[in-house]
């Protein structure tokens, strides 16, 4: 546990430190090229911990600073102090507006050009998937109703070909917000391919944008390898563990019912939150009868049950349910514009639709969460490291342009509202969009931090 805290922390760290030094560099190497006079370059903030003077002519100092969440590019400006004559025409509001508003796109560019690249060295080294194939499909779900079957493997979601769980699982959560009827396209056991209409309500389809909800909200299930309901680990304080459930334990039946598959009794259990059950159990040869109520979990949008446990082992798919897409350093490039593009319109999308209501705003992350990604993504390979970071750089970047004052999007704004003019905004006014700025963001940071909470909470 410890350990993977730590790492969650150090990836964390690595993570923003580096999509930082990317954004900022965005900033400074546009302010060099235009033309203006740069005197800080900093990745965090508060006290340096490290400094020093570069040898341009600029002087320009570079700082790594204690709190690593952010970073700036302090330009010479007169709103911030006097400023000698000499360098008066390569101060910030000395240039123009055309030539301030490319500085302040340079960093939202920078990370938009990060994640291409790093999505091109995912492509190049090959991204792994697993084969989007069905395992169940529930009685009167939309699924069922749209001839989905078992055995069914998902190869078109909205005409766009997927071949993965991950892109099955995006084309679908993107497809119901845009579709009344989303078509897809499955090809069944007998090799025959068919074209389905996925119908949701307009009333469920924000409860299927839950974390987690999709699936289990359309009425499928992946196909998954059948492991033992073995007891792997028992959560200290747990049902499990209050009932005396022990790690090597086999669960055989739950209430009478028998089970041979640890998802099958996962599944149960889900469906019986706050109600008493009882597990027989194979002990090392020896029978025993353990009662126990389950917990009830908050989860997508739904209270589920739980007890405590985790199987022993990890399910092992076969060759034939593996996939991966890999491409030569010129084939991986259309992929990766692709891919970041998909990305950012996905980000645009859930973004403005959380503001109208449409998607859940349980989806907005805080640092707690992103630190469990980088850490699991880490943990994965340099390949899911890449991925997150791509991902993470998209986002930094579409949170930049947002129109915020405090943000870069917000200053554009202002720029171009000079031009518009002809003459600057007010210092009051920019002044009164700052505390707005500060206001919504801090907001938007503590519902994140909430959403965090409530997920480990969960």
């Amino acid at each position: 546990m410890t350990s993977t805290i730590l790492t969650s922390i150090v990836s964390f760290l690595v993570a923003i430190g580096i999509l930082v030094a990317v954004h900022e560099y965005g900033h400074f190497w546009a302010a060099r090229r235009l033309g203006f006079k740069v005197l800080r370059f900093s990745i965090g903030f508060g006290r340096p911990l490290f400094r020093r003077v570069g040898s341009h002519p600029d002087r320009t100092e570079f700082v790594i600073a204690a709190l690593p969440l952010g970073g700036y590019v302090k330009m010479l400006d007169e709103q911030e102090g006097p400023v000698p004559p000499e360098d008066r025409e390569r101060s910030f509001q000395s240039r123009s507006p055309a030539a301030r508003i490319g500085v302040l796109l340079a960093g939202p560019g920078a990370n938009f050009l990060f994640a291409i690249g790093a999505f091109w060295l995912v492509f190049l080294m090959g991204v792994p998937g697993l084969k989007p194939q069905v395992g169940q499909v529930a009685l009167d779900s939309a699924a069922a109703r749209a001839g989905l079957l078992p055995g069914d493997v998902i190869v078109e979601v909205a005409d766009t070909t997927v071949q993965t769980r991950e892109q099955a699982i995006l084309g679908l959560l993107n497809g119901i917000l845009d579709y009344e009827e989303l078509p897809v396209g499955v090809v069944g056991d007998d090799g025959r391919q068919r074209s389905l209409l996925l119908s949701v309500p307009a009333s469920d389809r924000r409860a299927l944008t839950e974390p987690g909800a999709l699936l289990e909200g359309l009425g499928l299930q992946f196909w998954q390898p059948r492991i033992p309901a073995r007891v792997g680990t028992v959560v200290e304080g747990g049902p499990a563990y209050l009932a005396g459930l022990l790690p090597g334990d086999l669960i055989v039946a739950l209430d009478g019912r028998p089970v041979d598959d640890f998802f099958a009794l996962a599944d149960l259990l889900r469906a019986r939150p706050g109600e008493a059950v009882n597990l027989s159990v194979d002990r090392q040869g020896r029978s025993l009868e353990l009662d126990m109520v389950a917990d009830s979990v908050e989860e997508g949008g739904r209270v589920i049950g739980r007890i405590g446990m985790t199987a022993e082992g990890l399910a092992e798919y076969p060759p034939n349910m593996r996939v991966e897409e890999r491409h030569g350093p010129l084939g991986a490039v259309r992929p990766a514009l692709q891919e970041t593009w998909d990305k950012t319109v996905l980000t645009l999308k859930f973004l403005t639709r959380m503001i109208t209501g449409d998607v859940s705003s349980r989806n907005l992350s805080g640092p707690v969460n992103i630190a469990q990604y980088a850490g699991l993504s880490a943990s994965g390979g340099l390949d899911y490291f890449l991925g997150f970071l791509a991902l993470v750089s998209i986002s930094l970047a579409v949170l930049n342009l947002l129109p915020l004052p405090i943000l870069d999007g917000g200053q554009v704004v202002y720029q171009v509202a000079e031009l518009v003019k002809g003459s600057p905004v007010s210092e009051a006014a920019q002044a009164v969009g700052q505390r707005i700025g500060v206001m919504v963001l801090v907001l938007l940071m503590g519902y994140a931090f909430y959403n965090d909470l409530s997920r480990l909470a969960g």
